[in-house]
């Protein structure tokens, strides 16, 4: 997830300490309807919607209607051993999970990190089935990509979208350079490798002087990609997350022609150069909606992200239905 992940929510947790929801909605016999998540995507098999987000590793729900939701088991334990070997400093705290169907599997991409730092990685599972009940493990095939303190990128929050011949391209970042996209070998059941060097999709600012080690004030993150119309769109988040009601996320899109940009926004500027218009940022129940993912179900399009409620700042699924203008720009309700 977050460069200041989770340090400043209302829970009150140290801020090394994964804050999860508490309460009744984290009762894992219960039906929820309200989820408390981070960084929310999902995958539908059969009847069933199943939901991951960032919890104490990577955790999971299912629901039939999208609105009555159970818990599932988590992904798999925190702390892959791969992640302790190669991100020094990592304690465990994985966390902004990715989920697609691709040629017969279901992959699950997820990041390793350390606080504050670009020394991070981007690891992957599959199975072949999303039920829970089934006996088949995740398989891992470990680290897709790592940054290190010399790296002009940071590498978290993944996103993996599938061009319209078939080729799996990986977009990630979180504020350093901003975010990257790479092209992944064919087979994501294999290990992963990028097959070509980073295009930088999105930054704050025309200035490379950004890319500088730390690079703060390039608060840009959480890509994700969705194909729509003859368009691909970048949606990603601006500005910071993780503070309960004082968070100011909002969520922004470009898109393009070609899976690979540049990404131009309604008034044409490139997202490469500070470019990127406005999608939903705040509502009445809700700030800093972000971090979202976007999704094609049964006919319908789906904007989904967490957004902080302002009665308490806690973390909430925000989920509702995406329509587009006569220019073929994305409506998110925030009537929620």
């Amino acid at each position: 997830m977050k460069t200041l992940l989770y340090a400043c929510l209302a829970a009150g947790l140290p801020a090394a300490t994964p804050a999860l929801p508490s309460g009744d909605e984290t009762d894992r016999k219960a039906t929820v309807t309200h989820p408390l998540v981070h960084d929310p995507v999902m995958a539908k098999e059969g009847d069933t919607y199943y939901l991951y987000f960032t919890g104490w590793g990577i955790s999971s729900m299912s629901t039939k209607n999208l609105t009555d939701w159970n818990f599932c088991p988590d992904v798999f334990s925190p702390i892959p051993q791969w992640a302790i070997d190669s991100v020094p400093g990592y304690e465990g705290h994985t966390w902004a999970p990715d989920i697609l169907f691709h040629d017969g599997n279901y992959h699950l991409f997820y990041s390793c990190s350390t606080f504050g730092k670009n020394t991070s990685a981007i690891g992957h599972v599959y199975r072949s089935t999303l039920d829970p009940a089934a006996p088949e493990p995740w398989k891992t095939t470990g680290a897709v990509i790592v940054s290190h303190a010399d790296s002009r990128f940071n590498a978290i929050d993944p996103n993996v979208a599938i061009d319209e011949e078939g080729n799996p391209w990986m977009t990630f970042g979180s504020f350093w350079d901003g975010i990257q996209l790479v092209r992944l070998t064919p087979d994501l059941s294999a290990t992963l490798k990028p097959e070509q060097l980073h295009t930088i999709c999105s930054r704050r600012t025309p200035d490379d002087s950004l890319a500088t080690a730390g690079a703060k004030a390039n608060a840009v993150e959480a890509p994700f990609i969705f194909r729509h119309d003859g368009y691909y769109y970048l949606f990603v988040s601006f500005d910071f997350c993780c503070r309960g009601k004082k968070s100011d996320y909002k969520t922004v899109v470009g898109r393009a022609r070609q899976i690979n940009g540049p990404y131009l926004d309604k008034e044409g500027r490139d997202m490469a150069r500070g470019g990127g218009s406005l999608v939903v940022a705040d509502s009445k129940d809700f700030v800093a909606i972000g971090h979202c993912a976007a999704y094609h179900f049964d006919g319908k399009d789906y904007f989904m992200a967490h957004a902080y409620r302002r009665t308490d700042g806690a973390s909430q699924l925000f989920l509702t239905e995406m329509t587009w203008d006569d220019e073929g720009w994305p409506i998110v309700a925030t009537s929620k």
